[in-house]
């Protein structure tokens, strides 16, 4: 059986919980050939990988969001859509009944100019029905190209060139479901969705908060990723998440709940074992450490923040933001000028590291962001016996209170952006060794209880196996054994 993994934003051009996600499943399955089809936002990353592909990756296809019309030249669109064609496109605009197998077909059978087809009287029309029926009250040039820039990269997407794959595992729904669908349409292939954040709440988050869009403009590009999702809902056929909560958003957003199954993170406990502890730089200090991309959803700012506060009533706190920055070197360049204005003393910036090597020095990790899922970083930390602040957001209330046991606290939560709650957590913590160590170890009998890479690669060989047979694929991994269970 060949797998083509489909992943939106993430894997293998940046680090993130995501991709370490999918560089880690790839590897449990050394025997099954695997392509990955990579979006990305624009050609300035092609090719900059931030992984070591596994060799069981055979090929690796980009799609990039932010392209331009590179074949406008050669193509010639027609002068009109057909009927049905127009027809499909209106139901997209319009979010009636949407006709998606008509517009795969257009985009891939015929040589449409999406400069031509954008700028022409077609698309035009269709923008018009949808502005008199819905949006009269603004401005009818603003709302056309906004249209334009909203359409654009989902036409790309329809474009693309797909590799032939047994299975398409996608990452996330988004632009990655509909290559999926499309996957589904052309090839008769099975299609898995595995859902990390919930992609219409994330993307919901991001426009609430984004400068770059106002007023009704953020819920018309919000209505265009619910209409993306709910097609990979529908065309799936299974739907996984991290956590039960997760699950039940799927289905309130439209995914038919007989699809859905609860899959769970797993790490290797193993490779945070004898790690390295506190060294003589660390004398007196009480390391706070947030592994991490400096990224806005990741909220450093608030963090910085609310560190300053904290620094101010116990001198020993220090902070470690441990995580690359080029990412977003303008939000990263932002933090750094808090950091100087607020003359906060003992932030420091690692860059990527190699966890393994300051973890073991930390005395608690810090997350406050203000969108997860169940993240990798609370789960290493918990196998290396630290305890965890976070914000109460994805499954990080679960993850540190507990869902399925009755182990107790392995940290505090706080509510997302509330500085003062994550200074006093921070002083909770500096305050009292005693119930840090403790809390530390309940997150080390939690995550060997339940988030060991044994469970999750047992779950996803059972879920790989089921598709091969039902395609009557050979399936070629060993069955995975289980480690006994933490009581």
């Amino acid at each position: 059986m060949k797998v083509c993994m489909v992943a939106e934003g993430c894997y293998p051009f940046v680090v993130g919980g995501v991709s370490s996600w999918v560089h880690s499943l790839i590897q449990l399955f050394p025997k099954t050939e695997f392509i990955i089809l990579a979006i990305a936002a624009n050609r300035s990353q092609r090719g900059k990988y931030a992984y070591e592909l596994p060799q069981n990756v055979s090929a690796v296809y980009e799609l990039y969001l932010d392209d331009v019309d590179w074949g406008g030249s050669k193509k010639r669109h027609k002068h009109r859509l057909k009927k049905e064609q127009y027809q499909a496109l209106r139901s997209l605009l319009l979010d009636q009944d949407i006709e998606w197998n008509v517009l795969f077909d257009l985009f891939r059978k015929e040589d449409v100019s999406l400069n031509a087809l954008l700028m022409g009287e077609d698309f035009l029309n269709a923008v018009k029905e949808c502005y008199n029926l819905k949006y009269s009250q603004i401005v009818f040039s603003d709302f056309l190209w906004t249209m334009r820039s909203i359409y654009l990269p989902l036409f790309l997407t329809m474009q693309t060139e797909l590799p032939k794959a047994d299975l398409y595992h996608c990452v996330a729904t988004g632009y990655a479901g509909v290559l999926g669908a499309m996957a589904k349409h052309f090839y008769g292939s099975r299609l898995l969705i595995s859902e990390h954040g919930i992609y219409t709440r994330e993307r919901e988050e991001e426009l609430i908060k984004a400068k770059w869009v106002a007023g009704i403009y953020k819920n018309i590009w919000i209505d265009q990723f619910r209409k993306m999702s709910k097609l990979a809902y529908h065309e799936g056929t299974l739907i996984t998440s991290l956590f039960e909560h997760a699950r039940e958003l799927q289905v309130e957003l439209g995914c038919p709940v007989e699809k859905t199954m609860v899959t769970p993170n797993g790490i290797r406990v193993e490779n945070l074992q004898n790690i390295p502890g506190k060294t003589e730089e660390d004398a007196g200090m009480v390391n706070i450490g947030a592994v991490l991309r400096v990224t806005p959803i990741k909220d450093v700012k608030t963090m910085i923040q609310a560190f300053a506060f904290a620094k101010e009533r116990d001198r020993r706190l220090k902070l470690w933001i441990m995580g690359p920055w080029e990412e977003d070197r303008e939000y990263a360049e932002e933090c750094f000028q808090i950091v100087s204005d607020l003359e906060v003393p003992d932030v420091v910036f690692t860059g990527r590291i190699n966890i393994r090597d300051y973890l073991g020095r930390m005395d608690v990790t810090i997350l406050t962001s203000i969108s997860e899922g169940q993240p990798l970083t609370i789960l290493e930390s918990y196998a290396a016996h630290k305890p965890v602040i976070a914000t109460d957001v994805g499954n990080c209330y679960g993850l540190i209170y507990g869902e399925s046991d009755d182990f107790g606290a392995a940290g505090i939560v706080t509510h997302i952006m509330n500085i003062e709650e994550i200074a006093q957590a921070m002083l909770d913590m500096a305050a009292d060794e005693k119930k840090r160590l403790e809390m530390g170890e309940i997150g080390y009998h939690r995550v060997m209880r339940k988030y060991r890479v044994e469970y999750m690669q047992k779950t996803y060989w059972e879920i790989y196996r089921d598709f091969a047979e039902q395609m009557g694929q050979k399936w070629q991994e060993e069955p995975v054994e289980l480690p006994e269970k933490q009581k």
